[in-house]
């Protein structure tokens, strides 16, 4: 398996004009949030720090995540390490009794409050990276990034993201205040974005962060037909995870592994190295608890694959269906069109 070596180069990208970045960040959710019990505090703390070691410079959290006590974690975590690396973190969702997410909302006054609030759990003066987590229907997209823009002005903010946004929302947005990045879901297993996202965003010098980019874990080869999952864990809900799907989808994971042995890597590595190969400007932000995992992923930016190499993926990938919608109805009606 190639290495993560903290002697070898570290390799930077580009979102945006201006936000330099670890070509492999971390995405954090999953170790508050989405995945069963959360991790010990410690032990969350512990791998967002190995990460760091590893030359990583990007981390990826949200307020809904936990809800709230992911950003604690990450802040604590990057305390040591203010002005070495950036935190992105997103507004966009209600909150009832409990901390329980009722819907969305990207108010103008509700964003500042998330703003400051962010500031605070995170423990840092500026947010590097600020999304909208999913396009509010009942707010103009102007107003959103008008918002922000004020947030940028202020200090508060240095860049202004969006997630799941289709090509006419971030259009308008970037009208009004220049979109720095677009995070999404984008791998091997779930292409869309190939059609008509990634054409706007290099048109509009956006770059792209492919949240999932390991298939929820399902990339990596771990997981078969006879996986369970814990409560608490939004896979058992997906519909690409019932039995029947992941069956189906074997062959994706065997096309991995077949070009991973031939370079003496790992499927996830192959998986992420496909991805960083698409564009130059695409961050991928894979998430573990575990330190083994991180350091193979994070060396996945020294995987090269050659044209031959991506020509082979892409017509055995062509060749292969996939089966399962990646969300139940109730979360696909989030979704930007």
């Amino acid at each position: 398996m190639i290495e993560s070596r903290r002697e070898s180069t570290v390799h930077h990208r580009t979102l945006g004009s201006a936000l330099e970045v670890s070509a492999v960040g971390l995405g954090c959710m999953g170790i508050s949030h989405g995945y069963g019990p959360a991790s010990d505090r410690a032990d969350g703390i512990a791998v967002i720090r190995a990460a760091v070691e590893a030359g990583v410079t990007f981390f990826d959290t949200a307020e809904v995540y936990g809800p709230f006590v992911n950003e604690e974690v990450v802040g604590e975590a990057l305390a040591p390490f203010r002005g070495q690396v950036a935190i992105a973190t997103k507004f966009g969702f209600a909150f009832g009794s409990g901390a329980r997410q009722t819907g969305l909302d990207s108010r103008p006054e509700h964003i500042r409050q998330v703003a400051d609030a962010s500031l605070r759990r995170l423990g840092v003066e500026t947010i590097d990276l600020f999304y909208q987590h999913r396009v509010d229907p009942d707010v103009p997209i102007e107003d959103v990034a008008g918002t922000v823009k004020e947030l940028i002005e202020a200090g508060k903010v240095k860049h202004f993201g969006l997630s799941e946004a289709g090509a006419r929302t971030i259009r308008r947005a970037h009208a009004v205040q220049p979109v720095t990045a677009l995070q999404s879901e984008y791998s091997l297993w779930w292409r869309e974005p190939e059609t008509e996202i990634l054409p706007v965003l290099e048109e509009l010098g956006i770059g792209f962060v492919p949240f999932s980019p390991l298939g929820r874990g399902f990339l990596t080869g771990k997981i078969d037909q006879s996986a369970t999952f814990a409560d608490g864990d939004i896979r058992g809900g997906l519909p690409r995870f019932s039995a029947e799907a992941l069956r189906a989808n074997r062959a994706l994971v065997d096309l991995l592994a077949t070009v991973a042995a031939g370079k003496g890597a790992t499927p996830a590595q192959v998986a992420l190295a496909w991805l960083l190969a698409q564009k130059p400007w695409i961050v991928p932000i894979p998430g573990t608890r575990n330190v083994q995992r991180l350091a193979e992923n994070v060396a996945a930016a020294d995987l090269e694959l050659t044209a031959d190499d991506l020509a082979e993926i892409n017509e055995a990938a062509a060749k292969i269906t996939v089966e399962g919608d990646r969300y139940p109805e109730n979360m696909q009606r989030m979704i930007d069109r």
